[in-house]
């Protein structure tokens, strides 16, 4: 950087010298020989072509790295000037006069002034020239003992070459500043012009009255506009709605109106513009500029278009609060809806309400015609419900077949059952479905807020307990909150920890219902029932912990604790004694099933012809493939099957015909029908039997309870019966007596 503007300087240096070593020829012309002047100006003029070629030979250090090569010709170069110009101090003054004296030291003056001027870039080169000129001067002045000269050119040099020093460290400085400044500046540049070519944002500058200037290709772009049309135009003129009055600007355009007047920084602002009739949004940062005495000149910035940004954040929030498939609004904005309510109703002390709404029936529909038809039908579910909301009412789908609907002012108390009694009505008609009619009907839980909770948790626990109620009675039905609902469902969760804690504890006994037969009403099987007698709750009901082992899938291992304590108990019994044991579709599902049956006849030793599985129709609703493989790899083993409750849900003579069954049951309520001579009942039991009889399947009557009933389920044909006519369930203690009673009775007949 310090050699490479010694080649500029190389003409003006020259002259410099020239015309000094002229102004000493004709000092010293009348008294030094012409030969000698000439000889010095030859020198002087082969110095400085010297110098000449060095500082061309340095026109490249920028280029290069500078070595010591360069700074030996450089400084050599500046002591043969030093020692050109000591030779007329210690030749040519002795000869001239003290006036002529006088004259050279102010030659000499110039020379060293105008070297720390012209090469202040390198004072090591003007210290060597200045010490040789200065040390020549000083020498002709002791010599002629002129001490007081002699000082002078003492201090002369000395503040010479520290001002050289001095000089050259700030041009120095000043230099490697301007340089940064320089690399800064493209840097800058690259970045902004960088920025311009690959990022969709612009830059943006106005002036003091708001009008464009600096206009960028991008940001011209984004105007719609050549750079040429919006140079000088006013800002918000173009981004308003044509013909549109400052006082009917978009709010976010009046903000950033308000922003520029009030020479307010903006960041990230989001402003609703109009370009050409198309309505846009763009994101603008400015700030303001001020000059050096602080006065404002305008404002910079920079902007970009977030028009698709923004529509992609507004379909993400109306995919977080809306249902995709209904378009009605989700649970998040249900809840929210819901706790606006309740503060409503907190401020005014009136009521608001909630209504679960839950469809009958719709899992059936998805099981049998698959989840396509069952989201076509939550469709038009949902646009039946739209129909039926007013102002005051908010309806979403919670998920699944679970809809909800808040009301805000429900101090009306008729209009929570109206609202309910027209969504069931509304719901139970036919719908049609790609030529399916389809009937689902609606089930509807409702609580009352705030007397039924204060919060949005408690109102949609009461709902959603006064729904299960509704669905527990048969559904169709609406059904509001009452308190004792929450003690029935406070009593089933702890309930459930207790069978949790039974299952684990083996809490659980078997009793044996004696299966006969028909004509010799000799013991041909036993039914295993469980029993639960629990030490927090005392004995409960199989039809209350079955159901909810069924919900937990607690059946699962409970199921496999039954089948492996039967068939144990059944292996002390005599050998043409079956077993039946009832098994849940819990566990029919389970891919592992017929192993659980494999395991626990390989415990017990019970050969398979001695075990009997009981099944309900309800098995082949959820998945009729899954159970019929698991009940034709239990058959492979030797094991029967006996279809339980037949006739009482799902009957279909299909079942019949894709899996050999054993035994049909029949139910008990058939059996009371027919004792009390009911038609209906007598030709069910009719036609069951004769339809066994041709399927090579035994039949066996549940619930028989009087020798008349016996005598008539024998007279009508059935193989075998059970019931309390002829034992209830007992332990497994008494049922080994029976064996031994009869076997008493047969040593004495």
């Amino acid at each position: 950087m310090q050699y490479a503007s010694l080649a500029k300087l190389t003409v003006s240096r020259g002259c410099a010298q020239a015309v000094l070593a002229l102004f000493v020829t004709q000092i010293y012309s009348p008294s030094v020989p012409v030969h000698w002047l000439g000889a010095w100006l030859l020198a002087v003029a082969l110095v400085y072509a010297r110098g000449v070629m060095v500082d061309r030979k340095l026109a490249d250090i920028e280029s290069r790295p500078a070595t010591s090569e360069d700074f030996k010709r450089n400084l050599s170069s500046a002591m043969l000037a030093g020692l050109v110009w000591a030779i007329p101090v210690l030749a040519f003054a002795p000869l001239g006069t003290p006036t002529d004296l006088a004259a050279l030291l102010l030659v000499l003056v110039l020379i060293v002034s105008g070297s720390i001027y012209f090469a202040t870039n390198v004072p090591i080169s003007i210290v060597g020239a200045t010490v040789l000129i200065s040390g020549a001067a000083m020498a002709h002045a002791a010599l002629s003992e002129m001490w007081i000269v002699m000082g002078v050119a003492f201090v002369f040099m000395v503040a010479s070459v520290l001002g050289a020093i001095e000089v050259g460290r700030i041009h120095l400085a000043a230099r490697i500043a301007e340089a940064s400044l320089s690399e800064k500046e493209e840097v800058v540049s690259l970045l902004l012009r960088e920025f311009e070519e690959n990022e969709a944002d612009w830059l943006w500058e106005v002036d003091t009255t708001r009008r464009l200037r600096s206009v960028s290709p991008r940001f011209a772009f984004a105007l719609g506009h050549r750079q040429s049309e919006v140079e000088g135009k006013p800002l918000l003129e173009l981004i308003a709605t044509r013909d549109c009055a400052p006082r009917d600007y978009a709010p976010s355009l009046r903000e950033l109106a308000e922003r520029l007047k009030n020479h307010e920084n903006f960041s990230n602002l989001i402003v609703h513009v109009s370009i050409k009739g198309e309505e846009r949004w763009w994101e603008l940062s400015g700030t303001p500029m001020r000059d050096e005495r602080g006065k404002f000149v305008g404002f910079r910035g920079v902007g970009s278009d977030v028009t698709e940004q923004r529509a992609s954040s507004e379909k993400i929030a109306y995919l977080a609060r809306f249902d995709t498939l209904t378009a009605l609004p989700n649970r998040l904005q249900i809840n929210e809806g819901l706790g606006e309510a309740l503060r409503y109703a907190a401020q005014w002390r009136t009521r608001c309400a909630l209504l679960m709404v839950d469809l009958d029936r719709f899992k059936a529909v998805n099981d049998s015609l698959g989840h396509m038809i069952g989201d076509k039908l939550l469709a038009q579910v949902s646009s039946r419900l739209q129909t039926i909301i007013g102002g005051d009412l908010l309806c979403g789908r919670l998920g699944g077949d679970e809809f909800a609907i808040v009301i805000r002012d429900a101090s009306d108390s008729d209009l929570i059952s109206d609202t309910a009694r027209k969504v069931i009505e509304v719901l139970s008609e036919p719908y049609q479905v790609d030529q399916h009619t389809l009937y689902v009907g609606a089930s509807v839980g409702s609580a009352v807020g705030p007397r039924d909770g204060n919060s949005v948790e408690e109102l949609m626990r009461n709902a959603d307990l006064a729904l299960y109620r509704a669905k527990d009675v048969g559904g169709g039905e609406h059904c509001r909150f009452e308190p004792e609902l929450h003690a029935t469902a406070e009593e089933r969760r702890r309930l459930e920890v207790s069978l949790r804690k039974a299952v684990l504890e083996d809490e659980f006994v078997l009793h044996y219902q004696p299966v006969v037969d028909a004509r010799s009403e000799e013991i041909v099987s036993f039914e295993a029932l469980v029993r639960w007698n629990s030490p927090e709750h005392g004995f409960v009901s199989p039809g209350k912990f079955i159901a909810l082992a069924e919900d937990t899938r607690l059946i699962v291992p409970l199921g496999q604790w039954i089948l492996r304590e039967a068939c144990r108990e059944a292996r002390a019994w005599p050998e043409d004694i079956k077993v039946n044991v009832n098994v849940s579709p819990e566990q029919l599902l389970e891919p592992e099933f017929h192993q659980d049956v494999v395991d626990a006849l390989a415990a017990s030793g019970l050969r398979p012809e001695r075990l009997e599985v009981e099944v309900t129709e309800s098995i082949f609703v959820r998945d009729a493939t899954t159970a019929r493989n698991s009940l034709e790899q239990i058959m492979a083993l030797g094991c029967s099957v006996a279809l339980d409750d037949f006739g009482t849900g799902y009957s279909s003579l299909g079942y019949l015909r894709k899996l050999r069954f054993s035994t049909i049951k029949v139910d008990r309520t058939f059996v009371q029908g027919a004792a009390q001579e009911s038609n209906e009942s007598l030709a069910i039991i009719n036609a069951v039997v004769a339809m066994a009889k041709s399927l090579d399947m035994t039949t066996t009557a549940e619930g028989v309870e009087t020798a008349e009933e016996a005598e008539l389920i024998r007279n009508l044909g059935c193989d075998k019966i059970q019931g309390f006519y002829f034992g209830r369930p007992m332990s497994k203690e008494e049922a080994r007596r029976l064996f031994c009673a009869d076997n008493g009775q047969r040593e004495a007949g």
